[in-house]
């Protein structure tokens, strides 16, 4: 909990920054903030918030997916000088607002009871709401931002409604106490309704379909970098808390919502990767993508074993990387020509080649190509279901990541193969992204080659 102090603390200080300058030390407060978030996230917790372990605890796996998150928070910090460089009049409460999304984020990571579920759940989305639509004079940002929340709130609805149905079958909120109760009444109507509408609530949060429809407008009409921290952070937020919730408080009950879930999963990879086929609109493309990446990060419930939370880890963390890679060249060409289409980035290979180069790498990682961390994260996952016997869902991902392949060479060969014809500006990019390029590149094929540096990386 002393991470969440940290943050918390740094996020009170970032949007008070905004009375000076127009915030223009800003993000290097947030950055300062998250270095030293990071550096406590290493450190035991301060035994002073033991008292709070009912509601909260900081356990081991809690440790892992904080260190995950604010790594790359602050990856996507460096890259706002220029992203947010024409939100100048309130660039603090953007970063103000990513830092208190990622507390939320932090509390769904320990909660050990139903109400810092739905505490951590809405102190993720609220801010969410707003940075969606950032872009006040944009149609788009206004529609993106009214779309997540009217969508959030019938999410919400389904998750108190599910949470009030838990409640009146078990008397607690606890999640071991429900675990209990659910292994000595695995036929209780009223646990097993509860179970299914709060499984349907988080699956809105991290996109699966059939509740993955706000997901294209809202990630094509938010700001480049809310849309990164989306696709990344708020994935990694969203399915750890439903796998803890799924695996402890309804694994007894699990033969009732498992097949549903399974329902989810190939409605998502088949519907998800065949529209990323037909998108003309790389953010949106990458929208499908990321619904497509929920499909394969659900089959971690799939032949669960003692190993499944370092997977999950493992695939959230590859994943968050490839995103923010591909983001770099996303939010430089929407920068640049102003928008996001596969013929904006024709080219970019020359112009840019570091970019075009991270992008590339990036997206053969969400692709699964050898060599690369997605492909070690999906191999992860891939096994652990067909030990648990589920063959027939490992074939529909695999069909799935197929199908995936061809919509990224699609924005591979517009930047590498097609001649640039309509880049008139003469700026180049800053040195903060060359770098964080660099990192990016470094970790995924690293992490491809030696799979267990993940492990030395957050100290495991």
């Amino acid at each position: 909990m002393s991470v969440l102090i940290v943050l918390f603390l740094a996020a009170i200080l970032v949007l008070f920054s905004g009375v000076f300058e127009k915030g223009k030390y800003a993000r290097y407060i947030g950055i300062l903030g998250l270095i030293i978030g990071l550096a406590t996230s290493f450190l035991p917790d301060c035994e002073f918030f033991a008292q709070y372990k009912s509601m909260y605890e900081y356990s081991y796996n809690a440790e892992l997916f904080t260190k995950i998150s604010v790594a790359v928070t602050l990856l996507l910090f460096f890259l706002g000088g220029f992203a947010f460089s024409n939100h100048r009049s309130h660039q603090s409460e953007l970063y103000a607002l990513m830092l208190f999304a990622l507390c939320g984020g932090i509390v769904l990571f320990g909660f050990q009871n139903l109400v810092t579920l739905f505490i951590g759940i809405e102190i993720l989305s609220i801010p969410l709401y707003v940075m969606a639509g950032a872009n006040k004079t944009d149609l788009r940002s206004t529609e993106a931002s009214m779309k997540y929340f009217l969508m959030g709130a019938f999410a919400t609805g389904f998750l108190l409604f599910g949470v009030a149905l838990v409640y009146g079958s078990t008397g607690s909120f606890d999640l071991y106490q429900i675990h209990d109760f659910a292994y000595n009444n695995p036929k209780n109507l009223m646990l097993i309704m509860g179970a299914i509408l709060m499984l349907s609530a988080l699956a809105f949060k991290v996109s699966l379909a059939p509740f993955h429809m706000w997901s294209p407008d809202v990630y094509q009409g938010a700001p480049s970098l809310i849309t990164a921290f989306m696709a990344s952070v708020v994935k990694i937020s969203g399915f750890f808390a439903l796998f803890k919730l799924m695996t402890i408080a309804f694994g007894g009950i699990a033969g009732d919502w498992i097949n549903i879930l399974g329902v989810f999963i190939i409605l998502t990879l088949l519907l998800a990767n065949v529209m990323g086929l037909v998108q003309t609109n790389a953010k949106r493309m990458l929208a499908y993508s990321s619904v497509s990446h929920a499909g394969y990060i659900a089959l971690i419930f799939f032949g669960i074993n003692n190993f499944s939370t370092y997977i999950l880890g493992y695939y959230l963390f590859a994943y968050s990387l490839a995103t923010v890679g591909v983001f770099i060249s996303l939010i430089w060409v929407e920068k640049i020509k102003k928008e996001t289409s596969f013929a904006a980035f024709n080219g970019l290979g020359k112009r840019e080649p570091l970019l075009a180069v991270v992008s590339t790498i990036s997206m053969l990682s969400m692709a699964g190509i050898p060599l690369t961390a997605g492909f070690i994260g999906k191999l992860g996952i891939f096994n652990q279901a067909i030990g648990g016997h589920y063959e027939f869902l490992v074939l529909v991902a695999v069909l799935g990541s197929a199908l995936s392949i061809a919509y990224y060479l699609r924005l591979i060969i517009a930047m590498f193969f097609y001649k640039e014809d309509n880049f008139h500006n003469t700026e180049r990019a800053s040195i903060t992204y060359n770098i964080v390029s660099v990192v990016i590149i470094l970790a995924l094929v690293s992490m491809g080659i030696i799979p267990d540096l993940f492990a030395k990386i957050f100290g495991l």
